[in-house]
């Protein structure tokens, strides 16, 4: 069968995490072809999910009347091969673990949409800031991104206060997959007190989707957390 994968996140707050992963375990905890990990907490969802299309489209109806997650937030790409192992319901502190500083997430930067990202980057007074660990950055990032040179995300805080200073990067304009990463970053920067932090809407898969290739400043291909390894405009085509 095709796959169709749906990556998603949205910050919201849950006040009962464990019932709402019990709910979905019922509703899908049977379809043999579903397959993916979402993780649940009270700051929100966060997931990459596999199955058929109309299983992705029942899990994204439950998810709007949950959490409030419209298709047009969700990264969605297709695949011969199952690709992930088995399905995981997770609850977890965190969605995105952020361990050297308390982030409100819901306070981050300036959504930029993928449409708007080549201006936003060709800005020479804007610092353009690769959210993601040092792996992924080598095997594909923006032209003259800055590469913070982390190991997992949570040495991101210790990176932005030890290299960056906001009275010098006024402007700054982060990255990362998909979006959520990058998203309490901006969070993040704000409370530092950076003035002006933006991040791409959606993340790199957003950006390979909906930006066309020949108009792309995209170099190398996008690690993704599924069998796939990694992806690039070609299979966001047709």
């Amino acid at each position: 069968m095709t796959y169709t994968i749906a990556a998603f996140y949205r910050f919201v707050s849950l006040p009962a995490p464990a019932a709402l992963r019990e709910e979905l375990l019922a509703l899908f905890g049977e379809e043999d072809e579903f397959c993916g990990t979402m993780l649940i907490a009270g700051e929100g969802v966060n997931g990459t999910m596999a199955g058929s299309a109309q299983t992705i489209d029942r899990l994204l109806d439950v998810l709007w009347q949950k959490t409030g997650l419209d298709r047009s937030e969700v990264k969605f790409s297709t695949s011969e091969e199952r690709p992930f192992g088995r399905l995981k319901f997770q609850v977890k502190r965190e969605i995105i673990a952020f361990r050297k500083a308390k982030v409100d997430p819901t306070q981050a930067g300036t959504y930029v949409e993928p449409q708007d990202w080549n201006t936003l980057i060709a800005d020479p007074e804007v610092l353009v800031l690769d959210t993601r660990n040092r792996y992924e950055v080598e095997i594909g990032t923006f032209a003259d991104a800055t590469d913070p040179g982390i190991e997992t995300f949570s040495e991101f805080a210790t990176y932005v206060r030890e290299n960056l200073d906001p009275a010098k990067h006024r402007k700054v304009a982060m990255f990362c997959t998909g979006g959520i990463r990058c998203e309490k970053a901006s969070a993040f920067m704000l409370q530092e007190g950076f003035g002006e932090v933006y991040h791409l809407k959606g993340g790199i898969l957003k950006y390979l989707e909906d930006v066309p290739q020949e108009a792309s400043k995209w170099d190398g291909t996008c690690f993704v957390f599924d069998r796939r390894t990694s992806v690039g405009h070609e299979d966001f085509e047709g």
